[in-house]
């Protein structure tokens, strides 16, 4: 059986948290402050309520049709043919537009950053073969490593919280609402298509959570609200210290933020507390999606085991991520024209439409 290794509903609530932080925490702070300026935080306040209703239709879905994969209720509500059909349409995209696109920026970041001398095929390779060991020692596996990791991960946003506490101007945050609330909505939008919808891809792990208490949906609920609140403390504190004209600017404001910290002139130049940070919640959210799409696809072809699946996987991931974005501007085009509709589809109309077929189904029973 695919689901019969359990992890607790704490190892849960950090994956979940280490998902939601992912890449947001170093590019959602630049996008975010581009549609609403200084007002950011309140756009992503907003996404935050708008996130909590979503995590919680995700979780009304999970909770209709329990010890079920994402994959298993489309073949239950659609039928056979039909609900894999979706199912594969749906993984087969997410693998691009997830771990593909992820890859592709933790190397460009890595080369326009820290090594700009470095083949970017290189850093593919490395990052993807450490994401495919995780993999393939299982859920039971990552989530004891991620239950470990999490202390630390939190002393390090701590410290960088403080220390560049230092360097905030609270007037960086004025005028509230100069331009209306009419730029707030599509920040929290893009909030949102960030820290909450990819989130679905997390129904495929929920098999996997000891539930005997009813817990896995409150674990779900707890990780993306943390997730989410570091996010958006990280976009306040980028906009206190910058202004919201630098942070649009800047295509790693956060990472900008960690360098500009200096106490003393002695300690100073810590952006390897943000950059170990983002490496470690991006190499679970990657390793969370592989995870999701091989126990998915052994699903969907009726395959006993997944680990097969992990190795060529492993090799279309590093094919795909140096060419899903050709270049930057392709990446932004991507990134506000195709992103934000793509995840709507998946994190909120498909989960919507199969709690409806859901509700028919259980009108159907009781007439």
């Amino acid at each position: 059986m695919l689901n019969k290794v359990k992890i607790s509903s704490r190892q849960f609530t950090i994956l979940t948290t280490l998902f939601t932080i992912g890449s947001a925490i170093l590019v959602v702070p630049s996008g975010i402050a581009a549609l609403a300026k200084q007002d950011a935080w309140i756009a992503a306040l907003a996404g935050l309520a708008a996130g909590v209703i979503i995590i919680s239709m995700h979780i009304l879905l999970a909770k209709q049709h329990p010890g079920k994969t994402l994959v298993e209720m489309l073949d239950t509500l659609l039928g056979k043919w039909l609900g894999r059909t979706v199912a594969l349409v749906f993984i087969a995209t997410l693998f691009l537009c997830g771990p593909s696109a992820v890859l592709n920026i933790l190397s460009n970041f890595l080369t326009t950053q820290m090594m700009p001398e470095t083949p970017i095929q290189s850093l593919n390779i490395l990052f993807a073969v450490i994401v495919l060991m995780g993999v393939y020692l299982g859920i039971e596996t990552f989530s004891r490593s991620a239950e470990l990791i999490f202390p630390w991960i939190a002393l390090l946003y701590i410290a960088f919280i403080v220390l560049v506490s230092f360097d905030v101007k609270p007037t960086n945050l004025l005028p509230v609402l100069e331009n209306g609330m009419r730029p707030i909505w599509p920040a929290a939008l893009s909030f949102v298509c960030t820290a909450f919808l990819p989130n679905i891809i997390l129904l495929m792990i929920i098999p996997s959570v000891d539930n005997r208490r009813n817990e896995a949906g409150r674990a779900l609920l707890i990780g993306g609200i943390i997730g989410s609140v570091v996010t958006i403390v990280i976009i306040t504190i980028t906009i206190m210290v910058f202004g919201p004209e630098f942070t649009a600017r800047s295509m790693y404001p956060t990472y900008a933020l960690a360098r500009k910290i200096s106490i003393g002139n002695f300690l100073q130049r810590l952006e390897a507390i943000m950059a170990t940070i983002w490496f470690i919640s991006l190499y679970f959210r990657m390793t969370i999606y592989m995870y999701a799409i091989s126990i998915a696809l052994a699903q969907i072809f009726n395959l006993k085991e997944y680990r097969p699946l992990v190795l060529p996987l492993g090799m279309l991931l590093v094919v795909m991520s140096v060419i899903v974005y050709p270049n930057i501007t392709y990446q932004n085009s991507w990134d506000t024209r195709t992103w934000i509709p793509y995840t709507l589809v998946i994190g909120f109309i498909l989960p919507l439409l199969m709690l409806c077929l859901s509700g028919f189904r259980n009108l159907n029973k009781q007439g």
